[in-house]
């Protein structure tokens, strides 16, 4: 299936898919030196986004990876993970060489149907950092809303550390149409 003129399908990811992910999701997020597309966060959290150790094990029954490839190069991803009635959607990284394209855009509908038709959400959750106001408002015109529930920013889960004070995550739902 193709979304959109030029935006190749969303196909699941393999294991090969491993360290290309995890290198593309680290450029999108951290960039560093790089090309910086509107989705990074360095100047809020530092040190990597994921390892490729991290992408591997995100590979089981329960959870899925998404890539869109150009050619053989992965160029942009996302993750989908059930919780019983509810599936979390996260990883969300284009190339930032093709951010403002619709690629992630379709992505997310890709991962949002996976929930639905695979695992059968019936309410997906999203997690966005609470100084990252362009990236609430973009999930919030998919329908996304804010619950009222944040937690403090992960640091044991080995995703870089906050730059910035009192970093927060904030939860967002959105309730899935079954039609």
């Amino acid at each position: 299936m193709i979304f959109a003129a030029g935006i190749p399908a969303a196909e699941h990811a393999q294991p090969d898919d491993v360290a290309q992910i995890a290198q593309l999701v680290n450029c999108a997020y951290r960039p560093g030196d790089g090309p910086q597309g509107w989705t990074h966060e360095a100047e809020l959290v530092s040190g990597a986004r994921i390892t490729a150790a991290q992408v591997a094990a995100l590979f089981g029954d329960d959870s899925s990876v998404l890539v869109v490839r150009q050619d053989t190069h992965v160029v942009a991803c996302v993750h989908v993970v059930c919780t019983g009635p509810s599936c979390t959607i996260g990883m969300l990284a284009t190339d930032p060489q093709r951010q403002s394209l619709g690629v992630g855009k379709h992505l997310l509908a890709a991962a949002e149907h996976l929930a639905r038709q695979r695992y059968g959400a019936k309410v997906l959750t999203m997690f966005v950092l609470s100084e990252r106001p362009e990236l609430l408002a973009y999930y919030q015109r998919r329908g996304y809303a804010l619950t009222g529930r944040s937690e403090p920013y992960p640091v044991n889960a080995h995703v870089g550390f906050p730059v910035k004070q009192n970093l927060r995550v904030l939860v967002l739902e959105k309730q899935v149409d079954r039609s």
